[in-house]
């Protein structure tokens, strides 16, 4: 029995020595990412990992070497490969390429070659991306929109652990992926707060922490970076991104702080949170300092989209409103006028991450909705919008930031849609036109579809558009969806 005993003993050693092993082995644990895709390019991304599990509530990265492997069939018969990219401590192991020349309309194939030396290569999953179509292509075209991807919220609860996710499926992520990967969508848009920096508001070496698995309040470079291996993991987000492409923009939560502008000195400094945004994800090409997160694209014949940076530019919150005071900065600004302009897209988007016409809670001063925020900006813009025929040029706003599904339509007659947050552990009811406490006292604003406080339990979910051909015309469906993928709203221009 004793002679077992040691076998079994040596048995369960060998065992936890080989998990361990495989724990640690040379991986890609936060799978790839395809962003900011065009008629003709693509950034692909991905980041060397020990491993594909959380140890101490992080992913360690890895040394090594990478590139990416495209082509138009999934047998890659006849591919092109990029350079050579190494993962280094200096950009968190991330690596990360732009790819050119590519043809529009058309599904491409693509696959990580990674190892720890050019002569010793393990190749990835099979993942897939769409180029855009462009202004000559006349086709369906399926996007979702999401904002609110509060980590600590989902697995801890917001201030009590009741409030957090139930499910058995808890280990795999936010449901709310697994309802957006089964609709298809040709590409995902985040809006902001993809990370929660300061959440949970103590930091791990407070006296007041009691979380054991979740990363604390971010202030440094490491804890900002934190935060995004323990979001992406989750496999939910792998199996998402394997196949829909990714456009992103950043918010307050994942910038600096709440409400953040470009004041002070409290962590993370703007600096800090401008590079986190640009290593973090594909949104830029690494090889090019200057390129700009703001950006336009066009879809289809009958679709662009804009989408705006609202922290980089900003001026100070506190700051009196007035012609001065900016979220855009005039740079952006008279981009963004002159690039609607010249659209002849039957549909105009413009994805923003902090409302335009709202309502918000009245105490707030951080978007162009707020009485004392930047109304001042926002009503010059729907001024501008309505001086050249926008009503009538299919204009519409996408919003993130509010934790709640709405879809509204302001004094000056343009329509917004807030995605609201992707998980219930991080939303709440809505703010009701026509009220003391909101932005709109004097009512001013038709809410279409707003979910308030009485309406049953407050729910996150996500949004998506379809926009589809009808011979010379075409026609968009606004749809929301809940945590599950249920559809709660739709509405149809």
């Amino acid at each position: 029995m004793k002679r077992l005993a040691t076998i079994v003993s040596v048995l369960i050693y060998l065992a936890a020595v080989g998990l361990a092993g495989a724990a640690s082995a040379l991986d890609h644990g936060q799978g790839e990412m395809a962003g900011r895709v065009t008629e003709t390019s693509v950034i692909l991304q991905s980041r060397l990992t020990k491993g594909v599990k959380l140890v101490d509530g992080d992913l360690p990265g890895s040394p090594g070497v990478a590139r990416f492997e495209l082509a138009t069939d999934p047998q890659f018969k006849r591919s092109r490969k990029t350079r050579w990219l190494k993962a280094s401590p200096d950009y968190d192991y991330i690596t990360k390429v732009k790819v050119a020349d590519l043809k529009p309309a058309t599904r491409y194939y693509y696959r990580l070659l990674y190892g720890p030396a050019r002569s010793d290569i393990t190749t990835g999953r099979t993942c897939s991306f769409r180029t855009l179509g462009g202004r000559n292509a006349i086709e369906q075209t399926k996007f979702v929109v999401v904002t609110g991807m509060n980590y600590y919220f989902f697995h801890e609860g917001p201030y009590d652990p009741n409030g957090a996710y139930k499910g058995d499926d808890k280990h795999l992520g936010y449901p709310a992926l697994e309802a957006i990967r089964k609709l298809e969508p040709d590409f995902f848009v985040g809006t902001g707060d993809n990370v929660y920096f300061d959440h949970p508001e103590q930091n791990r070496n407070s006296s007041r922490w009691t979380g054991l698995a979740w990363s604390g309040r971010a202030e440094t470079e490491t804890e900002m970076r934190r935060k995004y291996h323990e979001q992406f993991i989750q496999r939910r987000y792998v199996d998402l991104f394997a196949d829909v492409a990714t456009y992103w923009e950043v918010d307050d939560h994942d910038y600096r702080f709440n409400d953040c502008d470009n004041t002070g000195d409290k962590t993370p400094t703007p600096e800090m949170g401008a590079r986190n945004f640009r290593e973090q994800l594909p949104v830029v090409d690494p090889q090019d300092p200057a390129a700009l997160t703001y950006a336009t694209f066009r879809v289809s014949r009958d679709l662009q989209i804009w989408l705006v940076e609202g922290r980089l530019y900003r001026r100070a919150n506190r700051m009196p409103d007035g012609p001065e005071k900016t979220i855009w900065g005039e740079t952006q600004k008279r981009w963004l006028k002159e690039t609607l302009l010249a659209s002849d897209a039957t549909f105009k988007i413009l994805i923003s991450p902090t409302p335009l016409v709202g309502p918000d809670d009245k105490s707030k001063k951080d978007n162009h909705c707020n009485i004392g925020g930047f109304r001042h900006e926002g009503r010059e813009f729907f001024d501008w919008l309505g001086r050249n025929g926008f009503l009538d040029k299919n204009f519409y706003i996408l919003c993130g930031d509010r934790h709640w599904q709405y879809h509204a339509r302001g004094g000056s007659g343009f329509e917004e849609f807030s995605c609201g947050a992707l998980v219930d552990a991080n939303s709440r009811f809505g703010v009701k036109a026509g009220t003391p406490n909101s932005t709109d006292p004097e009512g001013a604003i038709k809410q279409l579809y707003c979910k308030l406080k009485g309406d049953g339990e407050p729910s996150g979910g996500f949004m998506m558009v379809t926009v589809t051909p009808m011979g010379s015309a075409a026609q968009t469906t606004f749809t929301f969806y809940d945590e599950q993928g249920r559809q709660v709203y739709s509405h149809t221009k």
